[in-house]
């Protein structure tokens, strides 16, 4: 069996204070870019808020020749929406869900409730007549696609949908607190969910620094990243418990780094092709699968680089608090050589 890092040392928690400067540092960035773009005159909003969110209007489409999702989205571009979404349809292959934002009152589509129909539509007969109302695609020989739902969601929906959304993820991190404090002890299930805290405030500063689009997808990356996050700390944590059963008497600082440093092969391994992975996702996965792909690769590098710079740090500290660990690496005991030259020696007569 191949072994990688079987036998490293490294002192990770002596680098703690570095490590903790680059998570500022990528916070703060983060929180400026949010708080920079709310206040500026006349710019963005913190974070890029998807259909899901902030309202739009959802349209199917059925086509006789349905083109392609690069297709539609040029037509869409074409009569000035760059940031819908296209879906094909997963049980009627010649339907294609289209969504896009509220569009407001326009010169060409006067009426506000119906502007992303009518906008949708002007795209759409880039690629033949539509249907007419009272016939259906089948019907009417000379059409090549036909409207045949459009619900708006209003940005009342879109706030509650996002309020749900934060709850479920804060109830999910409670849960984890909970159980950690009872499966392993209080300090650890600190370090694990200040982790998970930082993992997912790491990946939204990223999407307000690259105003990436955050949708319904997103938050189901993010409750992934949670669950990801929190199984690679409790590896280390068991090895942590492994170790102060076996190895009495050891520093728990010494400990913590022994154990890190014992399952980094593991870690390497696992988080490396959950990466690739994901990285795969992100080059070939499409436009629809792009935010989501962004906040799991974020979040599988943050997550991993977590668990060994953020989580056990935060637990050795709040043991170093209470007073059961030190957050200084012990020193060295030195050799007793007077006690060894001390020991009794047997001389043996040489026959020659």
């Amino acid at each position: 069996m191949i072994r990688i890092f079987a036998n490293i040392n490294v002192d990770w928690m002596g680098k703690r204070k570095w490590f903790a400067g680059v998570s500022i540092i990528v916070l703060l960035a983060g929180l400026i870019s949010a708080v920079g773009r709310e206040w500026s005159e006349g710019g963005t909003s913190a974070f890029n808020l998807g259909i899901d969110f902030k309202g739009g209007t959802f349209v199917i489409a059925k086509f006789k020749d349905k083109p392609s999702i690069d297709e539609i989205r040029s037509a869409l571009q074409e009569v000035g929406i760059s940031d819908a979404v296209i879906q094909d349809s997963t049980d009627k292959k010649d339907e294609v869900l289209i969504k896009v934002p509220t569009l407001g009152r326009r010169e060409e589509c006067p009426n506000v409730d119906e502007a992303g129909r009518c906008f949708v539509k002007k795209a759409l007969d880039s690629f033949g007549k539509e249907a007419e109302a009272n016939l259906s695609l089948e019907e009417d020989q000379e059409a090549r696609y036909k409207i045949v739902g459009t619900e708006i969601v209003g940005p009342v929906a879109g706030a509650q949908l996002r309020n749900q959304a934060v709850s479920a993820t804060l109830l999910g991190l409670l849960g984890i607190l909970f159980y950690l404090a009872y499966r392993y002890d209080w300090t650890y299930a600190a370090g694990a969910v200040i982790a998970v805290f930082h993992d997912v405030l790491t990946t939204l500063a990223f999407f307000s620094i690259f105003q990436w689009e955050i949708n319904i997808t997103v938050i189901a990356a993010f409750l992934t990243l949670v669950g990801y996050s929190v199984n690679d700390t409790i590896v280390i944590f068991d090895r942590i418990r492994e170790n102060l059963t076996l190895r009495r008497g050891e520093s728990i600082y010494k400990l913590t780094n022994d154990s890190i440093n014992q399952t980094m092969g593991r870690t390497v391994v696992t988080n490396g092709l959950v990466f690739l992975s994901v990285l795969a996702l992100v080059l070939f996965g499409g436009e629809v699968l792009r935010s989501f792909s962004l906040a799991l690769l974020v979040g599988a590098v943050t997550g991993t680089y977590s668990t060994i710079a953020i989580a056990s740090p935060i637990a050795l500290w709040w043991q170093s608090i209470i007073g059961v660990a030190e957050l200084k690496q012990p020193e060295k005991e030195t050799e007793k050589l007077a006690s060894a030259a001390r020991q009794s020696t047997v001389r043996r007569t040489v026959v020659r």
